[in-house]
């Protein structure tokens, strides 16, 4: 089969397309036939040596949609033919930039009718962090307010549905080029983050209960100078190491919560996934898929994911 490999960790000009022994899924496995992978901000964490691949030469990858092709002795849930997405490949098994991935069965869900593979692909990392987030760590209630950092990202825009799913007044950040958009996905207020006067605006807007932020290093002091008393902030994501709270009495005085996480913890990422296709199934989730690459592209794709501004997510195509 032809994959994307890295066989030293490095810039984007370490992937190259390779042709490859086709793998074989263990007793509690399911081999895919790869439809379309998105492309995340992790799987370039890989790739550099940040966050060490598990072996090496690595097929990157964390996210994948397509048909089952054989599955495991064990595995019983799933047969061939099945259409499903999943995600957490990449971290302790090979990825899913290739044309055959491996995954363990308990991170997959169906991918219903009338959704694409490639939105089926685009679902897993930005889904499972948003619901992490915002139900798991969160307890995002109806009619509360949740302030979603980067409304028009690969999390941000499923973050936005997902708290317009739960019943809460969402309000977001994003360039004014995507306002429009992203009230059409459920929010409630969009504000352009490149206003100087954001956090009035956001306070204006009503003060959150829930915020959640994906460049902590650059918003931890805002998040709880803006936030209601008793809010819960919720990190998914830095550009830098250290993150500073510049007036904790302040924050104490809110009696403020705050969590960082990482999907990579969920105790049942297949739970969270069997959520997500329901609301894929009852058109309450719909991710946008900005642009596709082929194998041969996945370098493009790579550095894309790191410096353009889309809407949405980027999806590899075998």
């Amino acid at each position: 089969m032809r994959a994307v490999r890295y066989h030293e960790t490095g810039g984007p000009d370490v992937l190259r397309v390779e042709d490859v022994p086709t793998p074989d899924p263990g007793p509690d496995e399911v081999r895919i036939a790869v439809e379309a992978a998105s492309v995340n901000p992790v799987d370039t964490y890989f790739r550099e040596g940040d966050y060490e691949p598990p072996t090496l030469p690595m097929i990157p990858g964390t996210d994948v949609a397509g048909v089952v092709d054989a599955v495991g002795g064990d595995v019983t849930e799933w047969a061939v033919g099945d259409r499903v997405f999943g995600t957490g490949l990449g971290n302790w098994n090979q990825g899913s930039y290739a044309e055959m991935a491996v995954a363990d069965a308990d991170v997959l869900a169906r991918l219903p009718d009338g959704v694409s593979f490639a939105e089926g692909a685009a679902v897993g990392v930005a889904g499972a962090t948003s619901w992490r987030a915002l139900v798991d760590h969160a307890g995002l209630e109806p009619a509360e307010t949740c302030l979603v950092h980067g409304g028009s990202g690969g999390v941000g825009h499923v973050a936005v549905q997902l708290a317009n799913a739960a019943g809460a007044r969402v309000v977001t950040t994003a360039s004014e080029r995507y306002h429009d958009r992203l009230r059409g996905l459920g929010a409630d207020v969009v504000l352009d983050y490149h206003r100087d006067d954001l956090s009035d605006a956001v306070v204006d807007a009503g003060a959150p209960n829930v915020v959640l932020d994906h460049r902590v290093d650059d918003y931890f002091g805002f998040d709880a100078d803006v936030a209601a008393t008793g809010a819960r902030i919720v990190a998914i994501g830095n550009t830098e190491q250290a993150a500073t709270l510049p007036d904790v009495p302040a924050a104490r005085a809110k009696e403020l919560s705050v969590s960082l996480i990482s999907m990579y913890n969920a105790p049942d990422l297949g739970a969270i996934l069997d959520r997500l296709s329901a609301l894929l199934a009852d058109g309450r989730l719909a991710p946008n898929v900005a642009r596709t690459y082929a194998l041969d592209e996945a370098a493009d794709a790579q550095r894309a994911v790191l410096e353009d501004s889309v809407f949405g997510k980027l999806v590899v195509e075998p």
